[in-house]
């Protein structure tokens, strides 16, 4: 809750208007501040003295909150159960409980469990299945990362074995002395792994300290913004999975070795002879 407190939306002392919650984005959009009246306008028709219409009552901006979601900062507003029962002629009775829970993985077996004990035709719905295509969204997108991180690393792993023929190239002399001097192909080639090796070890321990000093930069200051109305949020989450780190570096070893094989082994196969001739 960013203006406005608790006490303001329970207020009902008959005199002033009720109270009402909405979104900043809500806010923004109708040009209402803190003790604004807004006018509610309730989707249930029902009779009036000019005949059929929808009830309509005015309610006071008690508080103004964020919750960096846009979707509900634009579309939820909260009024107490008293003011909502009195406002939708409802009596006593509620349309729906919500339940907060301490597993937030754990709603459909609870929410399974509360629809079993209740029966028809009383029936629950978990934030999951309330939110199931952003869902989808957002696992497609983890799969387009994934796929660009990939090619990522296949560049990285180019970049090893361009560097690596490079040097090959380059040590043609000092491969054909230390062969003629009895060095043998599996001993030279063990060499340029180990070089492969270094370079991706060397760059993959850069790219993990220079990883996890940004994301906990960004998980305490949240110093990059995201247009809400785009996509939902206005801060970049930041969780880091140390599982995911180790995985990263396994992959990132793999294809560093796999990448060192073919220039070791030309590097193996040199003939010392042809490589002294012109020496």
């Amino acid at each position: 809750l960013k203006k406005g407190s608790l006490a303001g939306l329970q207020k009902d002392d008959g005199e002033t208007q009720p109270g009402i919650f909405i979104g900043k984005e809500l806010a923004q959009t109708l040009g209402v501040m803190l003790d604004d009246s807004v006018v509610l306008v309730s989707p249930l028709g029902a009779l009036a003295p000019m005949g059929a219409g929808p009830p309509m009552k005015k309610f006071r901006v008690a508080g103004i909150f964020d919750t960096g979601m846009y979707e509900y900062d634009t579309s939820m507003a909260y009024i107490s159960l008293k003011n909502a029962q009195k406002f939708l002629a409802m009596g006593d009775t509620v349309s729906g409980l919500e339940v907060k829970v301490e597993d937030i993985y754990a709603v459909k077996k609870i929410g399974d469990r509360i629809r079993k004990d209740l029966g028809f035709p009383f029936w629950t719905k978990d934030w999951m299945q309330m939110n199931r295509s952003l869902f989808a969204a957002l696992k497609l997108e983890r799969i387009v990362m994934f796929i660009i991180l990939v090619l990522i690393v296949l560049v990285a792993a180019f970049g090893i074995v361009s560097t690596l023929i490079m040097v090959v190239m380059e040590k043609n002399k000092d491969i054909a002395i230390l062969k003629s001097m009895g060095a043998t192909a599996r001993s030279v080639m063990r060499i340029f792994i180990f070089e492969g090796l270094i370079i991706g070890f060397v760059g993959t321990l850069i790219g993990l300290f220079g990883g996890y000093v940004v994301c906990t930069l960004l998980a305490k200051y949240q110093f990059i913004t995201l247009p809400s109305d785009v996509y939902y949020i206005s801060r970049l989450p930041v969780k880091m999975n140390m599982l995911d780190f180790f995985l990263v570096a396994v992959s990132a070893l793999g294809i560093s070795f796999i990448a060192t094989l073919y220039p070791s082994w030309q590097a193996s196969r040199l003939d010392p002879a042809e490589a002294l001739r012109y020496e």
